[in-house]
């Protein structure tokens, strides 16, 4: 098969690319850094250096292809995130009609059924909904969990501080997702036929941010590591002190409430869908420990 995948070579491009090579298929990775370009290749794939929010690019990148991997960055533009991300939404469904793609898996998320009062999901739920209305593609909407690879943000502060911490308890339910089990997903169903439109749940474990921070903290050698529970004040003016702008800021606060009420996680909950990602919060820890 011919299958362009965006996402460049990040934590799931990389894998997804090396796996659906590995199996015979002709691959084109889409990024926006040429710089790139020397990397791709030497996985095998082709480079096709383009913005995906230009749907020319994307339909000639497209013209050909057997199936396409669809996924926006969260920080679209820098503002306007859900706008900008939605714009891309657009521009992908442009191409994907005008390219006459049949398959397409788009990387959605936890939450996606939800139209308003998840933060940066907001934007997918949105590009849900424009890629329903494709005619003639068979489309996965593949919905992650939350990534393991956050916790990455809070090294700073549990190594300053102590703790871990944001805007909801440490009894949360919350879907966890590690991206090499989401890159696995993407090729077992970018290689199926398919038909019509369909959602997919990925999650690698089920676990509350108690049980993440108290196995976390005991592979980095510091066992009585708690999770902090946060108000939306603290979560947000935290956030936008640590450098990230407050429009990011706002959006995950905004997430983590809905975490905090059940609503993002409660249609897989509810729907016993499966847990069928292979590495668990303990496999995790341990690369956590490796890169703290």
């Amino acid at each position: 098969m011919k299958i362009t995948i965006s996402g460049s070579l990040g934590n799931i491009g990389k894998p997804l690319a090396k796996k659906l090579i590995d199996a015979g298929h002709q691959v084109t990775v889409i990024t926006s850094n040429s710089d790139r370009s020397e990397a791709i290749e030497a996985l095998g794939a082709t480079a096709a250096i383009g913005s995906v929010s230009d749907a020319v690019f994307l339909q000639k990148t497209f013209e050909g292809e057997d199936a396409i991997f669809a996924m926006t960055p969260p920080n679209m533009g820098g503002n306007n995130v859900i706008a900008n991300t939605t714009d891309a939404g657009h521009a992908f469904a442009k191409a994907i009609a005008g390219a006459q793609i049949n398959r397409v898996v788009m990387l959605s998320s936890i939450g996606a059924d939800l139209p308003n009062g998840t933060g940066p999901i907001a934007g997918l739920y949105n590009i849900e909904k424009i890629y329903e209305k494709l005619e003639n593609s068979s489309v996965t909407f593949l919905r992650a969990g939350f990534f393991y690879t956050n916790f990455y943000n809070d090294v700073p502060m549990i190594k300053g501080a102590g703790i871990m911490g944001a805007n909801y308890p440490a009894s949360t339910l919350i879907p966890y997702v590690h991206p090499a089990d989401i890159a696995t997903a993407v090729a077992e169903e970018l290689m199926k036929a398919g038909s019509g439109k369909n959602i997919r749940y990925i999650v690698s474990d089920v676990r509350t941010p108690g049980e993440v921070a108290k196995i976390l903290g005991t592979t980095i050698e510091k066992p009585e590591l708690p999770w902090i529970e946060f108000t939306d004040e603290q979560s947000l003016n935290g956030m936008i002190q640590a450098g990230l702008p407050e429009e990011f800021a706002g959006l995950y606060t905004e997430m983590g409430t809905g975490l905090r009420s059940g609503a993002i996680a409660e249609d897989f909950l509810k729907n016993k869908t499966a847990v069928d990602g292979k590495i668990k919060l303990e496999d995790f820890a341990r690369e956590f420990a490796s890169n703290f």
